[in-house]
Order: structure tokens, then sequence, then C-alpha cells
């Protein structure tokens, strides 16, 4: 399976005018986020499917003046809005009888994505294109799941009739819209556990304490780095991605780093790496973040795949495939990428649309300084040796 894809064109502007309608029947809600439109995970619906449903459903519910009120003052702000939340909190019949499908929804979001199901709220709602927010309150608005297909032209929004109007993403909008999507921080954050979890069940990923990895506000001098104990650790001083595999319209992007090599054991081990500031196309981000941990490795290389979660990504099925291939690598007494590798366990199906194949940097040393461009051409990072004093 060849891993990159070829770079997509930034999409310019938001999706938005409808030029078709497709009449729908009314089904309830367990019907709608069970068959709405999506592939299923092979167990139940998927995350898009569910998303579609509840769209549809917050749809149909806005004919409640009062509740189409309350929303459209929680969105106002331009932040995405807790749904359940929203629901559990409203005095508007409409809106109380979204509660518990709501709730189920996010239950059914977890599954499908691999999470504990304590993970707490998932789905949330956002009112995107500043143009549609004047006058939202008295205009009628549309509701849509937020589409992840990269390179899709078109999506589907629902009216409170229950009607379909299809919108394409060259046009803008000429009435308030409402995106229905997981709450992608959350999910990658508590997506990385579930990975390191599994990883670290089969000896791949012994995490060492947070207190042993944070920078700090300044370097140590190689002369201070000789007389303190501590770890070596290679920094992110800066980083620009070109494209950051995430439709424009949806927003942010959850970017998330897989770090590869030997561990001490011998074994292969990844590190997960969570990046929530990396959330733009072409803009360079200096976060001063610490991409590897040599204590943890016996080579002094390693690998970084960078990715990004569109929302129907399974963090135990991605844990399961990389552990699986991971397990029939075996140390050579020399240094080995293992970047394709990891690469080659995400299944095929995944590289349509979730989760997204970012960058990847081969044979990163513990000695790497400088600027390193990406092996898919699409990025670069500015990295430096650090040493972090033990405390």
């Amino acid at each position: 399976m060849t891993a990159s894809t070829p770079l997509r064109t930034a999409l310019i502007g938001v999706a938005l005018s409808a030029t078709v309608l497709v009449p729908l029947q009314s089904t309830a809600f367990a019907a709608q986020t069970a068959t709405a439109g999506a592939a299923t995970t092979g167990t139940g619906p998927s995350v898009a499917g569910i998303e579609d449903g509840t769209a549809r459903a917050l749809a149909t519910s806005l004919a409640d003046e009062a509740w189409k009120r309350q929303l459209g003052a929680a969105a106002s702000g331009g932040d995405a809005v807790d749904l359940r939340a929203l629901t559990e909190g409203t005095r508007t019949a409409a809106g109380r009888g979204l509660a518990s499908p709501v709730a189920e929804a996010d239950r059914a979001v977890a599954a499908a994505k691999g999470l504990p199901s304590d993970v707490g709220s998932l789905l949330r709602v956002s009112l995107v294109a500043p143009a549609a927010k004047t006058g939202a309150g008295d205009t009628a608005p549309l509701v849509a799941a937020a589409p992840s297909d990269d390179d899709g032209t078109a999506f589907t929004a629902y009216d409170s009739r229950g009607t379909a109007h299809v919108l394409h993403t060259d046009e803008a909008p000429d009435r308030p819209l409402y995106l229905v999507d997981v709450d992608g921080a959350k999910a990658v954050s508590a997506g990385l556990e579930v990975v390191g979890e599994a990883l670290a069940a089969k000896g791949l990923d012994v995490p060492a304490p947070a207190s042993e990895v944070n920078a700090g506000p300044a370097k140590a001098s190689s002369s201070a780095a000789a007389a303190t104990a501590g770890i070596d650790t290679t920094l992110i001083d800066s980083v620009r991605i070109a494209d950051v595999k995430e439709p424009g319209i949806k927003g942010d992007a959850e970017i998330f780093t897989l770090v590869t090599g030997f561990g001490k054991d011998g074994k292969p081990r990844v590190d997960t790496v969570e990046m929530p500031y990396l959330n733009k196309a072409a803009t360079t981000y200096y976060p001063n973040q610490v991409l590897v941990n040599w204590s943890n490795y016996k080579y002094n290389m390693a690998d970084a795949v960078m990715m990004e979660d569109d929302g129907d990504t399974n963090y135990q099925a991605l844990a399961k495939s990389i552990v699986t291939v991971l397990l029939t690598i075996t140390d050579q007494g020399v240094y080995i990428p293992l970047a394709d590798a990891v690469l080659d366990a995400v299944p095929t199906s995944w590289w349509t649309d979730d989760p997204d194949y970012v960058d990847s940097w081969y044979t990163l040393a513990k000695t790497t300084k400088g600027t390193r461009n990406g092996a898919a051409a699409n990025g670069w990072i500015n990295v430096s040796p650090y040493f972090v004093p033990q405390l």
C-alpha cells in the first residue's frame, strides 16, 4: 500500500448554497443514526452516520422557535457548543426531547471510535460562516454533519421539515448553517490513551512520567547537561504543514504524531504525541514541544508519522493493527526505520478519509538540528536537541 496521498487543494470559502432538494420521510432518531448515508464500522453505525442522523434530528427540532433562538444564542460566539449539555440544560420542549437521543448518540460515537464509555460528551454543534451569522435568529437555518471527505465538493444539510439540501463547497452561504461534529481534541486525547495502553500491554510502549519530558522555559547548555542528571530529547522549535487534511468548512484539524523506534529492550515501540495547536494549514507554529524522549530508545534514531483524525478513526482498531505489525519485527542489532511498518499497519480503507496521513520524518537522530522537510513534501519541522534536567 502506498501511504502518501496527493496534496489536496485547500478549500476556498465554505459550502453552502442549496441546489438540490430531496424530500425525506420522517423517521425515529435511532433509525436515522443507524442508517444515515454512511458505511458502518461492522458492529454499528459509523461516526459519519451518527453525525448525519443527529444533524437531521436537530434540524427538525428547530421548528420550535424558542429552541431555535436558544441554539442561535449559544452558538453565536463562534465556538462549538457541547450538544449534550445544551439539550440537557434547556427548558424548551424540543430541546428536552433531544437530550436522551443525543446522549445515546454520544455513546454510539465513543463505541464507533473505540473509546471508553466514560469519555463523556463528544458531539458538538457550530454555527459556521460569518456572513450567515447575521440574522441567525430570524432566518430558517440548515443543519449538516461536518463533511469528512477532503476532496468532496458537496454534502447534505437538512431544514426543519426534514428536507435534504445538497450544498456545494465553492458557493457562498445564503442562510445560517449549523455543523454537527465530534470534539476532535477530546477524541484524539482519549484515543491516544487507548493506543498507548494497547501498546504498553504488549511491551511496545512504556510511557515515561510526564515530569521527565517537560521542556521548561529555557534550553540547557551542553556544559549544564554534562553536569546534571536528566534525559535527552528532541524539541520541535517550529512546524508548518501545507495541507492539514481537513475540509475547510469543518474548521480546525486534529493532528497527532506517532514516534517509532526500538525500545531499550530491543522491541519496536511507539510513543504518541498530541499536537492540539497544529490546526491550520500554511501556518507556522512555535510549540517548543518534546517530540522524542531518547531515554525510551535503544538507538539514537527514531521516525515520526504525523496523522489527522477526520472522525471515523477507531483507535482500538488502529492500536491492534500497529501491534500486529510491530510484533513481527525483531531487532537486528542496527537501527531499522519503522515508519513504513506503522503506515502499512493502517487499514487501506482509512486512507480515504480517517485518519489522514499528513507527513513523516525518517531517521531523526538525537543530534538532529535545524529544518527537516517531510517525506511527503507536505510540511517541515525545525528541531533541536534539548536536555531536560532531572529535578
